[in-house]
């Protein structure tokens, strides 16, 4: 796996100060044509290689633009899915926690990913181990809870494992049930703020966000709730789900939308193609 980095980082003692800090750093997985194999939702056309091409380059440029540094990381499997980088592993406060992925073609991202880490002296806090199974799309972080979504894929042992590595750096963790169909968390919920998410529709449990304030979006929009935080209340979405640009507008997000519409044939959102290193 061969890397390519816009500047030197500095991670310091602290990658997340805050899950809805702004961004500072990113790791980004360059598509491979191997996407254009990825199950289309239902309704969808096949993914263009070329177009994905584009659209991610569209997407590491408009991160640049807004200070965010960037680890562009060649693909090294035949996997379609290898782009969405933020199933490998996850940041917390002191230190990066590596996923065992439910899909057995997932599963060398996470060394892969390590090595990575390794290079660019990314402290390691955990690793979920064999029997084990876990995948980062499935955990998300907002203000001082780490929500775990419970759907087709991990297991128990693998959600258990993160909860302790979570509750020992002050982390309270919350089960999130999924609706069938879902799946992973963050294709239908994100972080905007320390007390406030996105959700998209009914497709997660409303009842595990008690004390937050929750901006739910419309049904047939779900997965515009998967956008990636810039910096509080101030988010990167996909340009398609427009209904959903104008809710978040009018309760006072900053909405910069991209064309990503290559990945959300397959269900990909903003918040799975980059995995978050640091956030001030």
């Amino acid at each position: 796996m061969t890397s390519m980095m816009t500047h030197a980082l500095d991670f310091g003692p602290l990658l997340l100060q805050t899950p809805a800090g702004r961004l500072r750093a990113v790791v980004l997985v360059k598509p491979s044509p191997a996407i254009e194999a990825a199950r289309p939702l239902i309704g969808e056309p096949g993914i263009v290689y070329s177009r994905a091409l584009e659209q991610h380059e569209i997407l590491r440029k408009t991160l640049e633009y807004f200070g965010v540094e960037t680890i562009l990381l060649d693909t090294h499997s035949n996997d379609p899915y290898e782009v969405a980088a933020a199933n490998a592993a996850i940041a917390l406060r002191d230190g990066a926690v590596l996923m065992r992925p439910t899909s057995l073609s997932r599963r060398g991202e996470a060394d892969r990913m390590m090595a990575e880490l390794a290079r660019l002296d990314v402290p390691l806090a955990a690793h979920i181990a064999a029997p084990g199974l876990l995948d980062g799309d499935d955990v998300m972080l907002a203000g001082d809870v780490a929500f775990v979504g419970l759907g087709p894929r991990g297991n128990d042992l693998g959600r258990s494992g993160f909860s302790e590595v979570a509750r020992a750096r002050g982390y309270r963790v919350v089960e999130v049930k999924l609706a069938a169909g879902v799946p992973s968390l963050r294709a239908v919920a994100s972080p905007v703020a320390d007390d406030t998410v996105v959700l998209g529709g009914d497709k997660a449990d409303p009842a595990a966000f008690t004390g937050f304030r929750t901006i739910v979006l419309e049904r047939g929009e779900e997965n515009a709730a998967g956008v990636l935080c810039l910096g509080e209340r101030h988010v990167l979405a996909d340009v398609r789900y427009r209904t959903s640009f104008s809710i978040m507008r009018r309760v006072g997000l900053r909405v910069e939308a991209i064309d990503l519409y290559e990945f959300a044939k397959a269900g990909m959102t903003p918040a799975m193609l980059a995995l978050a290193l640091k956030r001030d």
